[in-house]
């Protein structure tokens, strides 16, 4: 199998088209399907109509299924549209469950309905079980091809029953073990059986410390324990400890992927409208929400200005190092936003060092603000020549910076404590927050000194 780096994937690619636009069957197939499935999919993915519909004829719908399982959603949405019926469905009874799962979610549930009447009645069943669970559940992303085994089972058939076997198995790397009831007993893994002897019997081989996984769990930790304990799959088991099936790592990556960006479709205030892919006016009704709340919000800056407005009419300077004092407070209150956020999600921060991080973003906020109100505070007297100007501005940034810091990571911890996705604390919100405090710091230190101006 080879695998394309960038310089190759272009000439690869050349040497395809050539070969589908010459009608050379035999030599198409022999140098697309000798391509890591990625590549095969991202090659197919470039192709035209014609090209594809030839695609079609060229290579069966069982080696056609991990081209499509390759595509991302909308390409696989296209591409269904093209394919002929009998092809199609031959194409999902070869593909991995999760992926006919990812696909059906995805499209019309009339459309999937029609797909999973006349597909493969086993292979239905085993899609159906999947699509009742919750979204976002191991449930719902796991996959049923996997391989399970008896404790009593010896080595020697264990091995016969792999090479039986792996060609339909999502991962072999992993065997598990089930009881006669059905309930995963142990784990057994392909370099144990490897080293075994073949007479040996499971029981004898097999680990009974297994890590599994609740059919009801979130995939996010999901994912968080996959990663702690650096696994290619995990078992997933029912309430009675049945096994149901498994999540591999490469699911778990596109997991991640996901909630990365949900979470920083959160944080910018644009939660599902990261997409490129969607309309403007889709984007537009998604983020739309949040501006208008956060158009709002502001008018509590203008508000705070109205309040001192003697003030600011006594020295209209003042005005001038409005912008600084708002666009520091939120940039300083969107960094410790992003380290809270970041602490929850990989779940680092645990309650206990709540205090610890609230004290250490304060102390780096007030350093901050020492460096800024030092630096401020020299440009400010050269420029204006005003030393009682200059301590204004560099106390309000130090104060300013100082509150900033503590309120950007303390806000996603009230929320996650509210049950909510931390993430909601979005960097506009905290923004605006932080703009209405550092411009009431700033014209209350004003007007408390206004006689010496």
């Amino acid at each position: 199998m080879v695998k394309l780096d960038k310089k190759n994937r272009e000439s690869y690619k050349k040497l395809v088209l050539d070969e589908l636009r010459d009608g050379k069957e035999e030599e198409f197939r022999e140098t697309f399907l000798d391509l890591h499935p990625s590549d095969q999919s991202d090659i197919f993915s470039n192709l035209d109509a014609s090209a594809r519909t030839r695609v079609y004829t060229y290579i069966t719908a069982e080696e056609f299924a991990e081209v499509f399982g390759g595509l991302i959603i909308s390409d696989q949405k296209l591409i269904y549209l093209e394919l002929d019926e009998d092809y199609s469905l031959n194409m999902f009874n070869e593909m991995f469950t999760d992926n006919v799962v990812n696909f059906l979610t995805e499209i019309n549930s009339e459309r999937a309905e029609n797909i999973l009447t006349h597909m493969d009645a086993e292979k239905a069943q085993k899609i159906r079980a999947l699509l009742a669970y919750a979204p976002e559940t191991a449930g719902a992303i796991m996959t049923k091809e996997l391989i399970s085994i008896s404790s009593t089972d010896v080595v020697t058939d264990v091995l016969e029953k792999l090479r039986e076997e792996a060609p339909d198995a999502e991962i072999i790397y992993y065997l598990y073990v089930v009881d006669e009831a059905g309930s995963l007993a142990g784990v057994v893994s392909l370099r144990d059986l490897i080293i075994a002897s073949p007479d040996e019997t499971i029981d004898t081989v097999m680990s009974s410390r297994v890590v599994s996984v609740p059919e009801e769990m979130d995939q996010e930790e999901v994912a968080m324990l996959i990663q702690k304990y650096d696994f290619l799959a995990a078992p997933v088991v029912s309430k009675e400890n049945k096994l149901l099936g498994i999540v591999t790592v490469d699911d778990m990556m596109d997991v991640i992927e996901d909630e990365t960006t949900e979470d920083f479709g959160e944080i910018s205030a644009a939660k599902g409208a990261t997409d490129i892919d969607i309309s403007a006016f889709e984007a537009a009704k998604k983020r739309s929400p949040w501006i208008i709340t956060l158009m709002f919000f502001g008018l509590l800056t203008g508000g705070i200005i109205g309040q001192f407005e003697e003030t600011l009419e006594a020295v209209v300077l003042l005005a001038a190092f409005i912008p600084m004092i708002m666009d520091s407070a939120g940039n300083v209150g969107t960094q410790s936003l992003a380290v809270s956020v970041r602490g929850l999600a990989l779940g680092t921060l645990e309650r206990n060092k709540y205090g610890k991080i609230m004290r250490r973003e304060f102390a780096t906020g007030l350093m901050i603000g020492l460096i800024c109100m030092v630096l401020i505070a020299i440009l400010v007297s050269v420029l204006y020549g005003n030393w009682m100007l200059a301590l204004i501005v560099g106390v309000s940034i130090m104060a300013t910076l100082s509150l900033s810091a503590v309120i950007g990571a303390i806000v996603p911890l009230i929320i996650n404590k509210l049950k909510f996705d931390p993430a909601i604390a979005s960097g506009p919100f905290i923004t605006t927050l932080n703009d209405v405090i550092g411009l009431l710091i700033y014209f209350s230190i004003a007007t408390a000194l206004m006689e010496f101006l």
